[in-house]
């Protein structure tokens, strides 16, 4: 059930991604330019969103496609791992949108709030394997 959960939420990121590297690539007015704090179109142009020549929004969609099978595989420890370095990422893309950029992107907000969603059920998934294992070592199973 738990992967289930996680390969949704890790969906739900490639759809935001994506939506963020569509505006990443536009030149017009955007869906999500709401005032002058909230503008994906500010945060998506900006120097921060491009590693290299490779848009952020890209990576967003690998590593929510990565998570995604992680879950489906049951490679939990890899799974936490990986969600805690993607969250870890875009907490570091949150602090420039606030104290570099002064503007929010939508998309953005909502890709950070869901890798914690993901890092937290993750690591509940790892918590409840390790103490089944525990129980049944206690049962002598």
């Amino acid at each position: 059930m738990m992967r289930w959960v996680i390969v949704l939420l890790a969906l739900a990121g490639v759809v935001v991604s994506a939506l963020a590297l569509q505006v990443h690539y536009s030149t017009g007015t955007e869906p999500c330019s709401i005032n002058e704090h909230w503008d994906c179109g500010v945060v998506n142009h900006s120097p921060f969103a491009m590693i290299g020549k490779v848009p952020v929004a890209a990576l967003g969609i690998a590593g929510y496609l990565a998570l995604g099978a992680l879950a489906l595989w049951r490679q939990r420890f890899v799974l936490l791992v990986v969600a805690f370095a993607g969250f870890c990422f875009a907490l570091r893309l949150t602090f420039i949108e606030e104290l570099v950029l002064q503007v929010w992107c939508l998309y953005c907000v909502i890709s950070q709030t869901l890798i914690a969603l993901i890092l937290l059920l993750s690591l509940g998934w790892l918590a409840a394997e390790y103490w089944q294992l525990r129980r049944g070592a206690k049962l002598g199973v």
